[in-house]
């Protein structure tokens, strides 16, 4: 048990300007911090590979309807499969968006965006909500940290990142194989197979993140949001005291106030 309170909370990243859930998650923290102490943690699981997670919904400054911006990366199977810490963001990427943004955003997002680069798309967030001032006197844990892993309590239920054709893929480990979903009913059977992986290249699956993230964090408190509280199993971690986030309005929609 720790000395003091942890209090954490979980999240892909979410858009190079967050979703407004995430802020309200970290407010919530802060919140809960004022009142009984202890330091922040955020569990950025940046081993996720699904693209539709970094979607930027922005609206018109003139016109008020939504446009939905995201990341372009180097080739389709990144796009895809690759995890987002591993996806590299393409050459030409940041000075196209950076031509729409001022239809959406204020100079001040328009600045920062401007001197902000990075080479994969979860490296990008991460600096992105610094440079917002989200992240002050938050201890930053991400899942794709070799160390993380290595750590991390062994699970039954996980995915492997793997070479193939060239690139970092993030393959579901399934009755001793490996596969990338491409939809529906159709997997692409890899030739490795899901055993003899050293831990640093394992990350967990929904329904083990929870687990998996409490054997390094050891938090004491979890700020849940709405989607977590239709999966997360509290029983896979008793010890905790769950807190669920405050509400905000457009939760889905990005956040785009820097702070001072």
């Amino acid at each position: 048990m720790s000395a003091e309170p942890i209090i954490a909370f979980g999240q892909q990243p979410c858009g190079f300007f967050p979703r407004r859930f995430l802020v309200a998650k970290i407010r919530t923290a802060r919140r809960l911090q004022a009142e009984i102490g202890g330091h922040v943690v955020y569990f950025c699981h940046d081993s996720d590979h699904d693209p539709r997670e970094t979607r930027t919904i922005l609206r018109h400054r003139a016109t008020g309807r939504p446009a939905t911006l995201n990341f372009a990366v180097v080739n389709k199977l990144q796009r895809k499969f690759s995890p987002l810490y591993a996806k590299r963001i393409a050459g030409d990427w940041h000075a196209r968006t950076l031509g729409q943004l001022t239809n959406y955003v204020n100079r001040p997002a328009i600045d920062l965006f401007r001197t902000t680069f990075a080479e994969t798309v979860a490296d990008f967030c991460l600096e992105m909500y610094r440079g917002m001032g989200l992240l002050d006197g938050v201890d930053v844990v991400r899942s794709s940290d070799p160390e993380v892993r290595r750590r991390a309590c062994d699970v039954d239920d996980f995915f492997v990142d793997v070479p193939y054709e060239g690139e970092i893929v993030r393959a579901r480990a399934n009755e001793g194989g490996l596969y990338l979903h491409v939809g529906g009913d159709s997997f692409i059977p890899l030739p490795a197979a899901a055993s003899g992986f050293a831990k640093e290249k394992i990350s967990p699956t929904r329904d083990t993140r929870l687990r998996w993230m409490q054997s390094v964090i050891h938090c004491t408190h979890y700020v849940t949001g709405a989607g977590e509280q239709a999966y997360l199993r509290p029983e896979d971690a008793p010890e905790i005291a769950y807190v669920q986030r405050e509400d905000i309005e457009g939760p889905d929609e990005a956040f785009t106030e820097l702070s001072g």
